[in-house]
């Protein structure tokens, strides 16, 4: 039986909890040998209820594998993943079944999430029969009703994707990923595939959302500003490892590891007074990772111990952020 303390520790936990999860890919190289590559390593990350907490890094440095981790679309090679309390790193697909209805994925472009042979009440419609059998006019209501928080009139109730725009056709994809009550949502680029116009709309949308309905959101970006303006929480991503993470203002304003900062660089923008440094070279091949901090080959602050030891992400800066990082820890940055 639950008491209030019990119920308000519960409140408290964060939804989603990774402690060192790990995911590695066996690769086939040549005919008779494979590899394996680490896409994610020890990865720690939570995420609080009610929150936005997004994910950055350059391409290949392993945040889609996190979001589909979380899911449990993909099985971790090491580690634990929490849901709600509840330990889904090892729990088996009749286990996982009625927790999938509170964990959502909304997609980078919504033409290819979308069935072209499926009209938008058939897409929106689907979980609704799948989870909960539900049929005839209670089924048309529930879709109508989630086609109008979406900002669809009825109209739409029959129109194939090919008959709409960008952004109606990511509506769709949001009312059906909220058609069964989510707790959970992760957006993987959810407004990168739309006009900046309609970007704009989808975004101030979402965040009416995740408000009214009390959603935790994973928020997967390329565009810092959109991560700055939706986010509460950042973390940046290297080759695999959060290297940096906080409040999205401090890190997105002062970024700490040497690597969030040329991430900020990176973003062209005028400027008035100093310039964070960049970056030179290119990411290290993940199937032959770079001894010590990943970073190290590409960083002005590294010194032979960086090379040797890896880092670990603990409590930097202000206190508020952890960092992976040496030179922050030693007081070099």
């Amino acid at each position: 039986m639950s008491t209030p303390r019990s119920e308000a520790v519960a409140a408290m936990a964060p939804l989603v909890e990774m402690r060192a999860v790990t995911k590695r890919f066996r690769v086939r190289r040549g005919a008779f040998h494979t590899t394996e590559i680490a896409a994610v390593s020890e990865v720690d990350l939570g995420l609080p209820r009610g929150t936005a907490v997004g994910l950055v890094g350059e391409s290949g440095c392993g945040k889609s594998t996190v979001a589909r981790l979380i899911l449990r679309l993909l099985d971790p090679t090491a580690g634990s993943i929490r849901f709600d309390g509840t330990d889904i790193t090892t729990l088996a697909e009749a286990g996982l079944r009625p927790l999938r209805r509170r964990m959502q994925l909304i997609h980078q472009n919504p033409s290819a999430a979308l069935n072209p042979r499926m009209t938008a009440f058939a897409s929106i419609a689907e979980p609704l029969v799948v989870q909960e059998g539900a049929r005839g006019g209670v089924l048309v209501e529930r879709v109508a009703a989630l086609m109008a928080e979406v900002g669809l009139p009825g109209e739409f109730l029959h129109r194939y994707p090919h008959e709409m725009s960008g952004g109606q056709r990511q509506r769709v994809c949001i009312a059906r990923a909220l058609a069964l009550g989510p707790s959970l949502v992760v957006l993987d680029e959810p407004t990168s595939a739309l006009d900046v116009s309609v970007q704009a709309q989808i975004l101030e949308f979402l965040q009416s959302l995740r408000s009214g309905h009390g959603l935790t959101y994973l928020f997967i970006s390329h565009n810092l500003a959109v991560v700055r303006q939706v986010c509460d929480r950042v973390a940046v991503m290297y080759l695999g490892r959060i290297v940096e993470e906080g409040p999205a203002d401090a890190v997105l304003s002062a970024p700490l590891h040497p690597y969030a900062q040329a991430l900020l660089a990176a973003v062209p923008r005028l400027r008035q007074g100093g310039v964070l440094p960049s970056v030179a070279g290119d990411p290290p091949n993940p199937a032959s990772p770079p001894s010590g901090c990943a970073f190290h080959p590409r960083c002005r602050f590294a010194e032979a111990r960086c090379r040797t030891e890896r880092p670990d992400l603990v409590a930097g800066g202000d206190g508020e952020r952890r960092v992976a990082c040496h030179a922050v820890a030693e007081g070099r940055i």
